[in-house]
């Protein structure tokens, strides 16, 4: 064999799998993320002209969703490429094909929220940990209450598609391809804990939280090989933890039909950043554990009979 085509043969070892060919997982990583920010870039930059020339607040509502929409179009847009390109796959292939049963994914995790954001409420007014001071069309006139639950749900379906499509779309896979299954979960689980440490009022604490709250949004996909579920219970999560009851959503404030101040133990009710910084989103993690599995195992028992 000459040098050169050991050369080559290094290099083919060092950048392209072995499996097929196409780059290795840890390259097609490093590619999407540089696209990512490349992306982000540049849409925020056509996306903020207006804000900063019609002098609107960057804390308000209209902002959000402008931050919420460069980042949109850079998750979407720089999978796409990615998973085309270099993965040689379809975007639908990492778990998004479009048909009824996508939609009652996507219902049956906003309803699940429901019930574990409740149970996190439920135990705070329990113990006494909150204080209960009213809900907002007391207080707030009926264009105002329409406003705001409309401007923060989509804010929310944004947040919900575009994170999992990241987190357990493209770093998952990927990185399940690259490793395993098992190193696949935990580490884009880690990658999204990291991705909210620069959030208002973030620790230590809330980032073990955001990791563990990775770890359950895997699970529908690892019982489904779909997103749907995941992206439902993320859009869920998000709008009845911050609009319906209330609660910080991972620092950040919002729209709150429900009026309550929290006064317990930080290190249980998560304080400033919310209720995945606390204990108590552990026994709501379970419980949403063990519906998911219900709902999932559901599934498969109708499927074994229409078929």
């Amino acid at each position: 064999m000459t040098p050169e085509t050991q050369k080559r043969g290094i290099l083919r070892q060092i950048f392209i799998s072995n499996s097929e060919p196409r780059l290795r997982a840890g390259w097609r990583l490093l590619i999407h993320t540089l696209l990512l920010v490349l992306l982000s870039t540049v849409t925020g930059i056509i996306v903020f002209i207006p804000i900063g020339l019609f002098k609107v607040s960057f804390d308000s509502p209209l902002a959000m969703l402008a931050n919420e929409l460069t980042m949109l179009v850079a998750i979407t847009g720089a999978t796409f490429l990615t998973r085309r390109f270099l993965d040689r796959r379809s975007i639908v292939s990492l778990g998004l094909k479009l048909n009824a049963k996508a939609l009652l994914d996507v219902l049956t995790g906003i309803v699940i929220t429901f019930f574990q954001m409740g149970l996190i409420f439920g135990l705070e007014v329990a113990l006494g940990w909150t204080k209960f001071e009213g809900f907002a069309w007391q207080t707030e006139t009926a264009s105002t209450v329409a406003s705001g639950l409309a401007a923060w749900l989509v804010v929310f379906l944004i947040v919900g598609w575009q994170e999992e499509l990241l987190s357990r779309g493209y770093h998952l896979q990927t990185l399940e391809s690259g490793f395993n299954l098992f190193w696949g979960v935990l580490i884009s689980s880690s990658i999204f804990g990291v991705l909210h440490i620069f959030n208002p009022s973030a620790n230590w604490l809330s980032t073990l939280g955001i990791v563990l709250a990775g770890l359950f949004l895997a699970l529908p996909y690892l019982l489904t090989r779909q997103l749907w579920l995941s992206i439902g219970l993320h859009i869920g999560w998000n709008f009845f933890e911050g609009v319906v009851f209330g609660f910080p959503v991972s620092g950040t404030d919002s729209f709150h039909l429900l009026r309550h101040t929290v006064s317990g133990p930080v290190l249980w009710t998560g304080g400033a950043f919310g209720p995945e910084a606390g204990l108590l989103v552990i026994p709501a993690l379970i419980f949403g554990s063990l519906l998911v599995f219900a709902y999932t195992r559901l599934k498969i028992q109708k499927t074994n009979v229409d078929s």
